[in-house]
């Protein structure tokens, strides 16, 4: 797998806030959103291409049980599943960290390979690059940002009876605006129209986080979405990362 960075940190965002973890960023995605925060991942990738055990052999190094899988799009990669694999066999919790465009047949049916966790971010049509690089990547974005198949795998969990790829599911959306709240909701109604009762997205599992890379625009649309939240029963997710030591690698 091309991998960008390999670091240990605290999670910065959603229900594991604040959790020591060995952070796996996979480099390559399918996505160009305009404001993303890991270009080195997505727009201009770099990095090494390592094998399953010379991952999890850095893995090891650090003391905590939690690792993220991330990127750029960490689906992309079909070592991905036996990475998921060899992690388990450690004792390793697994969180994938998504667009929740792709999936990878080899994960249904779980066992083994489980993702304890799936944080699933859906692009909005704020992350469309209608003006980056001459709007070139607009159409391809715009086509592929959202999979309603996909999405309701990762919430129905991934099939595969009891032994589902997926044992918990996160819903992390990305607001520039208050005016994003109605496309989520459009969306959510959506990929619950297809779900069973039991697998239907909760407004617990909605964690709205704001966009931005600096610590002023981080807190002033966190306070607006926090009335959101409080309106609509959703979680505000913090970037606690950017706050702690600004917006770059290795954090």
């Amino acid at each position: 797998m091309r991998i960008a960075e390999i670091f240990y940190s605290v999670q910065g965002e959603g229900k594991l806030t604040g959790v020591p973890s060995v952070f796996v960023r996979t480099s390559g995605c399918n996505l160009r959103c305009t404001w993303c925060d890991t270009p080195y991942a997505s727009w201009n990738p770099e990095g090494a291409d390592l094998s399953v055990e010379q991952i999890v052999a850095e893995v090891e190094k650090y003391p905590t049980e939690y690792v993220v899988l991330t990127g750029g799009e960490p689906m992309m990669f079909k070592e991905l599943v036996p990475l998921i694999g060899a992690l388990k066999g450690k004792g390793k919790h697994v969180t994938v960290e998504t667009a929740g465009t792709l999936w990878l047949e080899e994960l249904t049916g779980g066992g083994a390979g489980s993702i304890d966790l799936a944080s699933v971010s859906p692009k909005l049509s704020n992350s469309t690059p209608t003006e980056r690089e001459g709007g070139r990547f607009a159409a391809a974005h715009e086509r592929q940002r959202i999979n309603l198949a996909v999405l309701r795998m990762f919430a129905g969990g991934g099939g595969g009876g009891s032994h589902g790829a997926v044992k918990e599911c996160q819903w992390k959306f990305v607001l520039s605006s208050p005016g994003d709240l109605s496309e989520i909701e459009e969306l959510v109604r959506q990929v619950n129209e297809g779900l069973a009762a039991g697998h239907r997205i909760r407004p617990a599992d909605v964690l709205l986080m704001p966009e931005g890379t600096d610590g002023a625009t981080l807190s002033e649309r966190s306070r607006w979405i926090a009335e959101i939240c409080k309106e609509k029963g959703y979680r505000l997710s913090p970037r606690l990362h950017v706050y702690l030591w600004g917006n770059k690698k290795g954090v």
